[in-house]
C-alpha cells in the first residue's frame, strides 16, 4: 500500500464480484474508504469482510443502479454520511443474448437500463456532489462497444453509448475539476464470462484471439481503474483506455 487514495471516499457499483470486487479491494489497499454497491447483500458483505481483514475500510450498500431513485439516494447518502464524495466507478453491467431478428423490445431495453441509464444517473449525481471540490469518475465499458458483436447487439450498443457519454461528461466536468474516463476490457475471468471459458477448448479458442495469449484477470482491470481514479491521472480526462491484452488492436484473419 502506498496511500494513493488516502482519505478519499470511493463508490463502486457492481462491487460484489469480478472487476468491481477487485477494484474495491485495490482502492482499499490504497487508503480509500470504499462503498461497495450491488443488488445482493451477501457477496457485498464478503467483499467488505475481505477488505476489513486486510486492514482496509469499506461498507456495503444494497442498491440497483437501474432504479433511478434508489441509486441516486444511495450516492447522496454516502456523501452526507462521510462528508465527501471523491470517486465513482460505474461498473455494474447486464446483458441479453440473442439475434437481432429474435430480440424483443424488452430485451433490447434491458441492456440500457443498467449500462446507460445507471451510468448516466450515477455520473449526474456524482458531478453534483463533486462540484466545487473535484473528483474522478471511471466508467467501465467493453470491447463490445468498440467492435460489432453478433448475438450481443443490445449490449454492444449500450456500451458504445457509455463511451461517448463519458466524453461529453468529461468535457462538462473539466471546468469543475471532475475527470471522467473509461476503461475498456475484453475477456476478463469473472462470473459473467464463466460460460465462455467453461472448458479448455473454449478457453483456447478465446485466447487465440488475444495477442497476449490469455484472458485478463480482474486485478489487472482494477489497477487501470485505480490509476485513472488517482491523482496520478490528474491531467487525463475524456480518455478511453483498452485493457484487453491487445485484443482490440488486431484484425482477426484466417490463418
Amino acid at each position: 500500500m502506498t496511500g494513493r487514495l488516502q482519505g478519499k471516499v470511493a463508490f463502486v457499483t457492481g462491487g460484489g464480484s469480478g472487476i468491481g470486487a477487485a477494484t474495491a479491494e485495490r482502492f482499499a489497499q490504497e487508503g480509500a474508504m470504499v462503498v461497495v454497491c450491488g443488488r445482493r447483500r451477501e457477496p457485498l458483505d464478503e467483499v467488505v469482510a475481505r477488505i476489513g481483514a486486510a486492514g482496509g475500510e469499506a461498507e456495503a450498500v444494497v442498491a440497483d443502479v437501474s432504479d433511478e431513485t434508489g441509486f441516486t439516494a444511495a450516492l447522496e447518502a454516502v456523501a452526507a454520511r462521510h462528508g465527501r464524495f471523491d470517486i465513482l466507478v460505474n461498473n455494474a453491467m447486464a446483458y441479453t443474448w440473442g439475434s437481432i431478428e429474435e430480440m424483443s423490445t424488452a430485451d433490447w431495453h434491458a441492456n440500457f437500463s443498467t449500462s446507460v441509464d445507471g451510468t448516466f444517473w450515477g455520473t449526474r449525481a456524482a458531478m453534483r456532489l463533486m462540484k466545487g471540490k473535484g473528483g474522478a469518475i471511471v466508467n467501465v465499458s467493453s470491447i463490445c462497444g468498440q467492435l460489432g458483436t453478433p448475438w450481443m447487439a443490445g449490449y454492444s450498443a449500450a456500451k458504445a453509448a457509455v463511451d461517448n457519454f463519458s466524453r461529453a461528461a468529461a468535457a462538462e466536468g473539466a471546468a469543475h475539476g471532475i475527470r471522467v474516463n473509461v476503461v475498456i476490457p475484453a475477456v476478463v475471468e469473472t462470473p459473467a464470462t464463466a460460460g465462455m471459458l467453461a472448458d479448455e477448448a473454449s478457453r483456447r479458442n478465446t485466447e487465440k484471439l488475444i495477442p497476449m495469449g490469455r484472458v485478463g484477470q480482474p486485478e489487472e482491470l482494477a489497477n487501470a481503474i485505480l490509476f485513472l481514479a488517482s491523482d496520478e491521472a490528474s491531467y487525463i480526462t475524456g480518455a478511453s483506455l483498452p485493457v484487453d491484452g491487445g485484443r482490440s488492436s488486431v484484425l482477426v484473419t484466417a490463418l
